[in-house]
Formats: C-alpha cells, sequence, structure tokens
C-alpha cells in the first residue's frame, strides 16, 4: 500500500466517524473566531468557549474591542492563560482591523499574519472556516497523529502540514482537520493511548507506538 493509499483509507475511516464538523470554538462571525483561535493557544477550546461569551458581551467587534483598555482584556480572558501577551494582541489586532480594515477581518494569509498574536495556524484556521478558503492548519495534535501514522516525520509542524496536503485531496482539507482533532481526541490521546484499540493507529500505526505500549504495560 503506498503512503497516498493509505491516507485515503484513514481519510474514509475519518469520514464515517466525523461526517459532521462543527467548529469547536463558539463565535458569531470571522472576527470573534479570530480572537476565539488567538485565546485557544495553550488553551483547551472548553475553557475559551467559557470565557469568551463575558469579552464578547463587552466588545464582539474590532472597534469596540479597541476601546477597550488592555487590563480589562487580561482580566476576563485571564483563564485562558498566557493573558498578558494575549490581551495586548488582541486589542493590537483590533485597533488595526479598525484602522486599516474598516473593521473587516483581511481574506488572506499575508495580511492576517501581520496582526498581532496571529501564526500561521491561526490565520489558516480563519481562512478556512470563516471564508472557506482551503488551508490545513496543524496544530499539536494534527502533528502527533500524523506521526503515529507515519504520514509525516514530525519534524515540525511546517513540515507535517506540507506533507498532509501533498497526500489529501485540497477539497478535502477544511473537513478533514477537523475530522483528525476529534479523532485524536476520542481515539488517540497524547497520554493514556492504546494502539491496539485505536482504529487507526492499530492499522497504521508506527512500531514505536506498540514497543512503547508493550514496554509500558509489562512493567506493570
Amino acid at each position: 500500500m503506498t503512503k497516498k493509499e493509505k491516507a485515503a483509507d484513514i481519510a474514509a475511516t475519518l469520514e464515517a466517524l466525523y461526517p459532521e464538523t462543527p467548529i469547536p470554538l463558539n463565535h458569531t462571525d470571522a472576527y470573534t473566531l479570530l480572537v476565539a483561535v488567538v485565546l485557544s493557544a495553550q488553551c483547551t477550546d472548553e475553557r475559551v468557549n467559557q470565557v469568551t461569551p463575558a469579552l464578547f458581551a463587552r466588545a464582539d467587534t474590532p472597534g469596540a474591542m479597541a476601546q477597550l483598555e488592555v487590563d480589562d482584556i487580561r482580566e476576563i480572558i485571564r483563564p485562558c492563560g498566557l493573558s498578558p501577551s494575549k490581551s495586548k494582541a488582541i486589542k493590537g489586532l483590533s485597533e488595526i482591523l479598525t484602522e486599516k480594515y474598516k473593521g473587516a477581518v483581511p481574506q488572506s494569509f499575508a495580511e492576517l499574519e501581520a496582526l498581532p498574536g496571529v501564526g500561521h495556524k491561526t490565520a489558516s484556521v480563519v481562512m478556512s472556516q470563516a471564508f472557506g478558503h482551503p488551508a490545513f492548519p496543524v496544530d499539536t495534535h494534527i502533528h502527533r497523529l500524523a506521526w503515529r501514522w507515519g504520514l509525516s516525520t514530525g519534524k515540525n509542524v511546517e513540515k507535517t502540514e506540507a506533507d498532509l496536503k501533498r497526500l489529501f485531496p485540497k477539497e478535502s482539507w477544511n473537513k478533514l482537520h477537523l475530522q483528525i482533532i476529534f479523532f485524536g481526541r476520542e481515539h488517540c490521546p497524547a497520554r493514556g493511548h492504546n494502539p491496539y484499540e485505536c482504529p487507526i493507529c492499530s492499522k497504521y500505526g508506527r512500531r514505536e507506538l506498540f514497543r512503547e505500549f508493550d514496554k509500558k504495560n509489562l512493567k506493570k
């Protein structure tokens, strides 16, 4: 079986398990999605969804957010972690969107990645989920699973993104990246993972996964 054939089989498994892929971060438009993704850095989606209602009740547009003090934003988003840097980024990007883009979120990677606190992964999420542009956002979960399944070498997220884009059809990227995230949470977690019981690792998991699992369980 070629790597592309393996990728196609994995995609079919994911489609059967997750035919519907709701966006995990609650939002109402491109701007609120952008802010939510910035908050999600090193924070769970569940925690972000607990914090954003209070934040967006105060300000759910770039113009309104730009009027808030950084300290006010920081106090609201504190449970998400990294609040000093995230609050500055949210206020800063809101000011730029208000002044440069008339309150709209730009629809290009270059313009998004030029905003404070917005890296390639964040821009990819906004481009794919808010605007429907083909993108393959790679977070730590997708990076981990792509390595486990032998789809990428795991050197870095940039390499993983390039490898996955080569293996999967462009029209599948936006949905597939969410399917992989859902699968990782339910079947393929970072800790306590049993590759023998995993629907995909049991077929395609690297040998290292099974050796590590067997070694840990032999000690028990």
